[in-house]
């Protein structure tokens, strides 16, 4: 939420997602050139009990469909649910998969044999500039989402969206 789509605060419905302006196309430029895209999302929402797994499912299977009329696609999803207050097994306060830790972009990198230190971590927010870093990805914030009011961060790219992003990176990749 906030780089790809619109945030609209605890996304759970799919007729709620909005691809930003350029955001399809900025994948599919990454698709073409056989660069695996992954996303990697905190969801306390669904921590919390405000939605549920399916919930989630049903907006990233419009979030494919919606990349797909444009010739894009992801190539792999991961959640982290926990949150200091959610609830059963999901109240963790720091749980090693929660952004800022490393934890998704670690096992993302396991399941798909990438390499971090030739990867990019670009999000909207302090938290994905430092889940970056600490997995010893590159790092990109974008201005969209909480972006427009973020920081620099420390981030090694500051870029006004996802297309702009993805520009500096393909300028930049052998």
């Amino acid at each position: 939420d906030g780089t790809m789509n619109e945030e609209v605060g605890y996304l759970s419905r799919e007729e709620d997602l909005r691809l930003l302006p350029g955001a399809a196309a900025a994948v599919a430029r990454l698709n073409a050139r056989g660069i695996p895209v992954v996303v990697v999302t905190n969801q306390s929402g669904i921590g919390r009990g405000y939605y549920g797994w399916q919930d989630f499912a049903a907006v990233m299977s419009r979030m494919g469909t919606l990349l797909a009329m444009e010739n894009a696609h992801l190539d792999a999803v991961y959640a982290a649910p926990h949150h200091e207050q959610g609830v059963g097994d999901y109240a963790v306060a720091d749980h090693p998969e929660r952004k800022p830790n490393p934890g998704m972009l670690q096992r993302a990198a396991e399941e798909h044999g990438l390499d971090l230190a030739r990867s990019w971590m670009v999000g909207d927010k302090a938290i994905d500039v430092e889940a970056g870093r600490r997995s010893g990805c590159r790092t990109c914030l974008v201005r969209t989402g909480y972006g427009a009011e973020e920081g620099g961060c420390g981030a090694d790219v500051v870029a006004a969206d996802l297309a702009e992003a993805v520009d500096r990176i393909l300028a930049d990749w052998p």
